[in-house]
């Protein structure tokens, strides 16, 4: 049968799958090929969402060969083919499911960049669910313990959480990346990651979380000692104070200069709030000094 007329291939595959008086088994092995030639004679034809189609019915095919891994492949184009359509709850659908399919050939690395793909893919059109694609493909690394090939993922889901001003998810991601840098003894990322998830909450106006997170890092001595331990102290130092010329100094500094763009970027615009309201804040929550207790 002729390659260039997918309408008919399809059709003769689709009759191999199903059972019937005369058909016993179905027989997947000649069905997968055809979905395949119809697949690229759709592509070849730009007829793009026939050619998903094709494409996801060879997946299919693949996966009762028992080969996930070809059938995965089959999936990321269907996801590509379905982004160009705009289609974007399928692109979601599609790469989550070729993730899962290189889990099943054990290939974790192949599994994260599937889920990658989608979230690049859906940044703009739907931002929220690329994030958790991002984290997602974070997940499937960090559980086999390859911490070290995570930071670009959350270096791009960061970026998209400060798009969308949610300033304490980025944050607490970017904690999240600092544990994932201690895993692998990455210690620049990590010290880099605490100290921009101080930056964030200072820019979100949020001095409160930023001390403590200071705190709860701090209890880490690699960070502890380091350059970004000691300019985050500067700089929560500044704002208690209420000292914006520090603010402002500590914000051009080199060690800030060195972390991510999108971090620098918040950093230059430092204060963004009040910080004069900071010292009498707290200097309102110091107890009173109670003469009789002598203790």
């Amino acid at each position: 049968m002729s390659a260039s007329d997918p309408e008919k291939l399809i059709t003769k595959a689709d009759k191999l799958t199903k059972l019937s008086l005369t058909r016993w088994s179905a027989d997947w092995r000649t069905a997968t090929q055809l979905y395949e030639q119809a697949a690229n004679a759709f592509r070849m034809a730009k007829d793009p969402e026939k050619a998903k189609i094709a494409y996801e019915k060879a997946s299919k095919g693949q996966e009762m060969l028992s080969s996930p891994w070809d059938a995965a492949r089959h999936m990321e184009s269907a996801a590509y083919l379905a982004k160009e359509l705009g289609n974007w709850n399928e692109i979601a659908d599609f790469y989550r499911r070729a993730s899962e399919l290189y889990i099943v050939c054990g290939r974790s690395q192949p599994a994260s960049d599937a889920l990658a793909k989608g979230a690049r893919a859906l940044e703009d059109a739907v931002p929220d669910e690329a994030i958790q694609l991002y984290a997602d493909a974070c997940s499937i690394l960090e559980e086999d313990g390859k911490e070290q090939m995570t930071f670009d993922l959350y270096r791009a889901a960061i970026s998209v959480y400060v798009k969308l001003e949610k300033y304490t998810d980025a944050a607490a991601f970017l904690l999240k990346w600092g544990v994932a840098a201690d895993k692998c003894n990455a210690t620049n990322s990590q010290c880099k990651a605490y100290l921009s998830a101080i930056i964030v909450y200072l820019y979100a106006h949020d001095f409160k979380q930023a001390e403590k997170s200071y705190n709860d890092c701090s209890q880490i001595d690699v960070f502890l000692r380091s350059d970004h331990g000691r300019c985050a102290s500067k700089l929560l130092s500044a704002y208690s104070e209420g000292d914006i010329e520090e603010i402002k100094r500590l914000a051009q500094s080199s060690t800030i200069s060195n972390l991510d763009h999108v971090i620098i970027r918040l950093a230059r615009k430092l204060p963004t709030g009040e910080v004069s309201a900071l010292k009498t804040d707290d200097a309102e929550e110091q107890e009173p000094l109670d003469e009789n207790d002598l203790t």
